[in-house]
């Protein structure tokens, strides 16, 4: 009842994004049904049936990826302070929001079901006239239940269970974990630098708690009154847990900036734990930029165009009429997943790039905001480049002597381009929340609009330079072992 209240009083641009994913849960399924007809319409062909059913996977995929951007950018899903108190913590809005999302792709698998009926003829007695749509909506035939129910559900269940474990609560990440492991800029080892925010070091009192911790530790007993109270960043209450006795504070010692001085603790004493208010939320620590993907990405893009190169020249360009085969959808999936392991990295280097050479105000700020949303916009980035790649290779290879373009070969291809542009622009507007704080600042500090509006077509030219080239350059070398 609580999805349903929110998905109620929710804004309508989030209806709208709801009801995108109710479309292409219903665009899906119904590939999902169509390639069960197809099976019980050709029993003596199980190979066929099954391509086309893996077929199914890029749709679902995509279908998937979408309902996660969705719930992401969700505002009624989002943890809030105040919350906890009446027991909607982050777990219990993480079971909202996969609800609210199975709701919506169950909507659209109920959509998709009475479509297929339709169109084969079991709500109106009428069967379709074509000999190609009879075959793959299994006319005159009975439908297993077992089957179409199993269909149906995949979309629902999987995007429920991925947004589930993308929103799951996660403790914060401790200070030594987000320290440098290693060395190397863009992956040889380990993590980069952690995550810095933009003006955060001239911003008055960012290095006050360094400088009061480095003071305390050059007394005998300052480290321990520093460590005996502090106030975290999230409002929590912080105690020494390695000291379990500090001892009371003599004549001479130090006070520090944020440290009380320690009161004589009992001889059955515990290591303490962080003391946070009931209704207060822990602010989620910041996340370093992991651009130790790049290097894997580059090694399964170049996996997936081997693959694909050794099955062209095996079987050479598909005949008419056929789909391409197994060999083919696998390179395809593996040089996806490579561009969206590579996309945060590469965004990163770009925004380096944007940085370097002396730059202005204009290319530092388009530099910094790029190196801020590489993980958040660099991935979705990386999936459109792999399908326009896709779509190059399709409108090139297969214009004259490949396979025909159906109907359904027509809705899988609106599908998956459609769900990656929608899930890309679903990252932005992600992103644009994320940094609203930074811009409204930037506007009381005096600076013009027109200047952020040129810093953000600065950030769209910069990518469109650095992915442009490479969408060409993948898509040349897939085609190339099938034009022949």
């Amino acid at each position: 009842m609580l999805a349903l209240r929110l998905t109620r009083t929710a804004h309508l641009a989030v209806h709208l994004r709801r009801l995108l994913v109710a479309l292409v849960s219903a665009g899906t399924g119904f590939l999902l049904l169509c390639a069960l007809g197809h099976a019980l319409s050709h029993p003596d062909a199980p190979g066929a049936s099954a391509l086309r059913l893996a077929w199914c996977a890029a749709p679902l995929a995509a279908a998937v990826y979408l309902a996660v951007a969705v719930a992401r950018t969700d505002p009624g899903t989002r943890p809030r302070s105040g919350l906890s108190a009446i027991g909607l913590g982050p777990g219990r809005l993480m079971a909202v929001s996969a609800t609210t999302t199975a709701l919506s792709a169950a909507l659209g698998s109920v959509a998709a079901l009475l479509a297929f009926l339709y169109l084969r003829g079991s709500l109106t007695g009428r069967p379709p006239s074509d000999r190609v749509a009879a075959d793959a909506l299994a006319v005159g035939q009975s439908l297993p239940a077992p089957a179409v129910l199993t269909l149906l559900v995949l979309v629902p269940a999987l995007a429920s269970a991925s947004v589930a474990h993308t929103l799951r609560p996660r403790d914060p990440r401790p200070a030594a974990a987000a320290a440098p492991r290693g060395y190397g800029r863009f992956g040889a080892y380990g993590w980069g630098k952690a995550r810095e925010t933009f003006g955060a070091y001239g911003r008055f009192g960012a290095r006050l708690a360094v400088t009061a911790g480095s003071r305390a530790a050059a007394g005998p007993a300052g480290s321990r009154a520093a460590g005996a109270a502090r106030v975290g960043a999230g409002g929590a209450l912080l105690t020494q847990a390695s000291d379990p006795h500090p001892p009371a504070p003599t004549d001479g010692t130090t006070q520090t900036l944020d440290a009380a001085p320690p009161a004589p603790a009992p001889a059955d004493a515990t290591p303490q734990t962080p003391v946070t208010a009931p209704d207060a939320q822990p602010e989620p620590a910041p996340r370093p930029q992991n651009t130790t993907a790049l290097p894997w990405g580059i090694a399964v893009l170049t996996a997936g165009l081997t693959v694909e190169t050794y099955t062209g020249n095996a079987a050479g360009a598909p005949a008419p009429g056929t789909a391409p085969s197994a060999g083919v959808l696998i390179g395809w999936a593996l040089t996806a997943l490579g561009l969206a392991l590579a996309g945060p990295g590469l965004t990163h280097l770009c925004g380096r790039l944007l940085q370097a050479a002396r730059p202005g105000a204009l290319r530092l700020l388009a530099g910094r905001v790029l190196m801020e949303e590489a993980q958040r916009v660099g991935r979705p980035l990386g999936v459109v480049a792999a399908v326009a790649a896709a779509a190059y290779v399709a409108t090139t290879v297969y214009d004259g002597d490949g396979p025909a373009f159906g109907p359904l070969t027509t809705l899988g291809a609106l599908l998956v381009a459609g769900c990656t542009v929608a899930t890309l622009l679903t990252a932005a507007v992600e992103a644009r929340d994320a940094r609203a704080d930074t811009t409204d600042a930037l506007l009381r500090l005096g600076a013009p609009p027109a200047t952020l509006r040129a810093a953000a077509a600065v950030r769209a030219a910069a990518l469109l330079v650095l992915f442009g080239p490479l969408v060409l350059i993948v898509a040349v070398l897939a085609a190339l072992p099938l034009d022949h």
